[in-house]
């Protein structure tokens, strides 16, 4: 494989006079993680319909695993595995069977098929639920099935549709730490989430999609530097100190309800101590300080004008 997985340049997609896709360029190195992020309607299910050759472009050029997306989709196909946002799992089946179904569809040979179920059900954690139907499964326990299932075919490339959408805060841990021995592995993962947490914990670089257009690549630390808002927040126990750490402090915003003050700043260790030195100068005590940066939260609204309620879809 090349050093790209998945390299893209003029993307465009229009359902007859809507321009869904305007233009969209990106590259995904081999053995990352990549998230695209934006709000509903941006055109992130587009997107991956077209790279994962589920649907043809109008223009551009993409290229994944190498292979480029007209002209050879079935070596596209060969290469990639894909997982919905939604587990395509038959729940009349059991789990093994769900995985052997897939082993029979797939170009695996039939001698190692038992072996390939049988590795999967315990990378999983599912061999003590392989023989119970899938309609019995929880939600984390389909989403692991559902993955598991992609794996059958050993891709190299997977997309990840919001893959812990509707996941208890645990089942989702456990899927980010699937996802990581993933990429250990080598495998390159194309992620879409509603969670800018999970592409903040996750991905090595973030493309966020607006209305058809890239408004914004980098990694997620590069993509919060673009953001002014970094600032040290301090609490107090009094109104009066709050007062005399206000006319102190100029340019700094006060909550009186919360006795506290928010003073803007970089967060560095130099601007720090002249702060806590200008407070000891006058004798002000705070009972407590913080920093705050700007979070992913932050970049989505300042980048798309929404908020990240209309981040899914």
């Amino acid at each position: 494989m090349t050093s790209s997985a998945i390299a893209v340049s003029g993307l465009r997609k229009a359902f007859g006079d809507k321009v869904v896709l305007d233009g969209i360029d990106l590259e995904v190195a081999s053995g990352t993680v990549f998230s695209l992020l934006g709000p509903n309607g941006a055109g992130k299910t587009t997107t991956v319909n077209v790279l994962t050759t589920l649907m043809n472009a109008d223009g551009g050029t993409v290229r994944v695993a190498g292979h480029d997306i007209g002209t050879e989709a079935r070596a596209v196909r060969a290469a990639i595995g894909v997982t919905g946002q939604f587990a395509a799992v038959d729940e009349l089946l059991t789990g093994q069977e769900n995985l052997r179904l897939m082993v029979d569809l797939s170009p695996v040979p039939a001698s190692d098929g038992k072996r390939i179920v049988q590795e999967l059900l315990a990378r999983f954690d599912l061999v003590e639920s392989a023989h119970k139907p899938a309609s019995t499964y929880s939600g984390g326990m389909r989403r692991k099935l559902d993955l598991a299932m992609t794996l059958v075919g050993n891709p190299r490339i997977i997309f990840l549709d919001e893959p812990t959408t509707g996941l208890d805060p645990r089942s989702r841990r456990t899927m980010w730490s699937i996802i990581r021995e993933l990429v250990a592995d080598g495998v390159t993962i194309f992620l879409t989430t509603q969670y800018l947490e999970e592409a903040d914990q996750l991905a090595d670089r973030i493309a966020v999609l607006d209305n058809g257009r890239l408004v914004a690549q980098g990694t997620p630390d590069e993509l919060k530097r673009r953001i002014p808002g970094t600032h040290v927040r301090l609490r107090f126990t009094t109104l009066a100190e709050l007062d005399a750490a206000a006319r102190v402090l100029t340019g700094s915003t006060r909550d009186d309800e919360a006795l506290a003050l928010r003073v803007p700043g970089d967060g560095g260790t130099k601007s720090l101590r002249g702060l806590l030195d200008r407070l000891d100068e006058y004798s002000i005590s705070a009972e407590e300080f913080s920093v705050h940066t700007p979070d992913l939260d932050d970049v989505f609204l300042a980048l798309t004008g929404h908020d990240t309620e209309v981040l899914s879809a």
